[in-house]
């Protein structure tokens, strides 16, 4: 989570330059490259049925990436951060275990609209837009992550996804960066990209082996207000009062949410071992 909203605050200076579609192209084209000269693609593993799950994943990946960084462009960092945590709190409350998990998507989204303030006459339609659109992304990002991580071994899948993701971003992307890239943009989505993608996507991948989607996504319930605070630091985004309870709302649903934490461990073994 550190890594992730890290490198999204540090993101905002190569946005301004090549724009969010070229920031995200930029990124997932150095992660792409750095993951492949470090893992070896699983390309004897992959069977047919494999391939929707891949090719899904790495479209859900680019998208994400595309869809929050022009979200974090138009509204602050931590309500971005906050709009997109609904994706996984959505689908932690789907799978939970009774219908009371339902109401915790209800009440961060009271917190969202708390963060928001859509009464203000300087709501961002277009911003709050692009956020829901990467929550849409991260909750399809979490199930299919689980998918690949019970069906391979090793982090060598994200040589195959993140690729896919790169290519996805460079629909948008390459139109969006030409003409503005230099060996400075070059440099520095170089380091952006071990930040976000490579570290965080391996360490995901890795958690999610031994972690139900619901437990996953309800342990991220702090990144909002790591996020708030990253950029309170760096971007200097002062939230208001109501943004923080707002905040505070989403932490909360997120932690109550979570329900039945570990993987079955043998069934996991049983699927690694058929791979």
């Amino acid at each position: 989570m550190l890594s992730i909203q890290l490198g999204s605050a540090l993101s905002l200076d190569l946005i301004a330059a090549v724009g969010p579609a070229g920031t995200g192209w930029l990124r997932l084209s150095v992660g792409a490259l750095i993951l492949l000269a470090l893992v070896r693609p699983p390309l004897r593993s992959v069977r047919r049925s494999d391939v929707p799950t891949l090719l899904g994943l790495g479209i859900a990946t680019g998208l994400m990436s595309v869809a929050f960084l022009a979200a974090i462009e138009r509204i602050p960092l931590g309500t971005a951060v906050a709009i997109e945590f609904l994706g996984p709190l959505t689908v932690a409350a789907l799978r939970g275990r009774g219908g009371r998990a339902l109401i915790w998507p209800v009440v961060a989204l009271l917190g969202v609209v708390l963060l928001t303030e859509p009464w203000h006459s300087d709501f961002d339609a277009a911003g709050v837009s692009c956020a829901g659109l990467a929550a849409l992304a991260w909750a399809a990002y979490i199930v299919l992550t689980q998918r690949i991580g019970d069906r391979f071994t090793g982090i060598g899948t994200l040589s195959l996804t993140v690729p896919i993701a790169a290519g996805t971003a460079a629909i948008v992307g390459i139109p969006q960066a030409a003409g503005h890239i230099t060996p400075a943009i070059l440099a520095a989505a170089a380091g952006l990209a071990i930040l976000l993608p490579v570290l965080p996507f391996a360490l995901e991948l890795l958690a999610l082996r031994r972690m139900t989607p619901t437990a996953f996504g309800t342990l991220m319930a702090v990144e909002p207000a790591l996020g708030v605070l990253l950029g309170l630091l760096i971007l200097h985004q002062q939230p208001s009062a109501g943004q923080v309870v707002g905040i505070l709302l989403v932490v909360l649903a997120g932690a109550a949410a979570q329900r039945h934490g570990d993987r079955d461990q043998q069934s996991v073994g049983q699927m690694d071992s058929r791979a």
